[in-house]
């Protein structure tokens, strides 16, 4: 019985074997084909001309002077080490038309962890009435902010430009008047400064030849990027100016929005294996409205708050007619975790609940 199995198992190999090998010759005759009539119609049925005539590659687009100029200043940022140190600060930037709403809340997240953090706030529509001392004389110049403008994308990059001067800062988080922290700052601090990756979310032809169909992207605005992104978006004035005067609502037939598309297609152009592609500020778009689902007070609940910190999946609704949904694990520095720090879209009422469940 054991001699019997032993021969079966031979035959098994051999089998195994004698398939590769034929599959490595028809795959070696397929890459560098025979010239000879004959070995051709040996292999291919038609002969050579089933060969001859297969669609050649599409060949690879010459970049121009400016994009080539673009690229090679990317690579040096990019190459540049991360400047760790006991001085890491993350960058808290708050896009917002006005006062915030949740400044008590961030206050009490702030505290006890001087030099750790920096704030910026673009109030783009009234001077913002402060209650934190966190947050006094922590406006930068601020223009009008537009939804579904390029104003958008101009307000963000501001924020950077500002929050780039101090060289401490190694993380820089884009949060709306509506975010609120879910976790701690040490966990937040952690998670943000130890990260291999920036966390960014994923056509008019006018774009073309920089920007191509294929890696057109769209995502939510609300980032959060190492410093060597941070330089590459300020760097960029060749992709950006693309956005600026093709990417509208209603253009070309098609509602292109700045702030969605910019840095989601940007950085999947620019450095693809360095972004995580999901944010890390949770939002509820399952009513599928044009704008997401929003928390009152009666809302939040430790349910929800324990519910939202512990979704470890990003889904992804895609924006064609399909509506598909894509769906990816969070995963950081190679170990699955749960996906987000902040939460939008909740409403000013709900902060002396939030206040009394999230005990920093």
């Amino acid at each position: 019985m054991g001699g019997d199995l032993q021969i079966l198992a031979l035959k098994s190999i051999w089998i195994i074997f004698l398939v590769s090998l034929v599959t490595l010759f028809l795959a070696s005759s397929y890459i560098y084909p025979p010239h000879n009539t004959t070995a051709c119609y040996i292999f291919f049925s038609r002969g050579c001309k089933a060969l001859t005539n297969r669609p050649p590659p599409s060949p690879a687009r010459q970049l121009s002077d400016k994009e080539f100029a673009s690229r090679i200043v990317f690579r040096d940022i990019l190459n540049i080490p991360p400047a760790q140190s006991k001085y890491s600060k993350i960058a808290f930037m708050f896009l917002t038309p006005r006062s915030l709403p949740f400044e008590k809340l961030w206050d009490m997240f702030f505290c006890g962890h001087e030099g750790k953090f920096s704030v910026y706030v673009h109030a783009s529509k009234e001077k913002p009435v402060h209650v934190s001392r966190y947050f006094l004389n922590r406006e930068i110049h601020s223009d009008e902010v537009r939804w579904g403008k390029i104003s958008m994308v101009d307000a963000e990059r501001r924020l950077l430009a500002h929050a780039l001067k101090d060289p401490d800062n190694q993380h820089f988080v884009l949060l709306s008047e509506s975010c609120i922290p879910l976790h701690d700052f040490d966990h937040v601090y952690n998670y943000l400064i130890h990260a291999n990756m920036s966390f960014v979310d994923w056509y008019s032809e006018h774009m073309l030849p920089e920007v191509e169909k294929k890696i057109f992207r769209k995502g939510s605005q609300w980032f959060s990027i190492k410093r060597q992104h941070a330089l590459i978006v300020m760097a960029d004035s060749l992709y950006y100016s693309r956005f600026r005067d093709y990417c509208k609502p209603g253009f070309d037939g098609k509602n292109c929005i700045a702030d969605e598309h910019y840095l989601s297609t940007f950085f999947h152009m620019i450095d693809p294996g360095g972004i995580a592609n999901w944010s890390v500020t949770h939002v509820d778009w399952s009513e599928r409205k044009w704008h997401p689902k929003s928390y009152g007070a009666q809302d939040v609940t430790n349910e929800l708050l324990k519910n939202i910190t512990s979704i470890d999946l990003s889904v992804h609704v895609t924006s064609d007619v399909k509506r598909e949904e894509q769906v990816q694990a969070c995963v950081w520095n190679g170990i699955r975790r749960p996906c987000y720090l902040f939460a939008r879209k909740f409403n000013p009422e709900a902060l002396d609940k939030l206040m009394l469940l999230l005990k920093f």
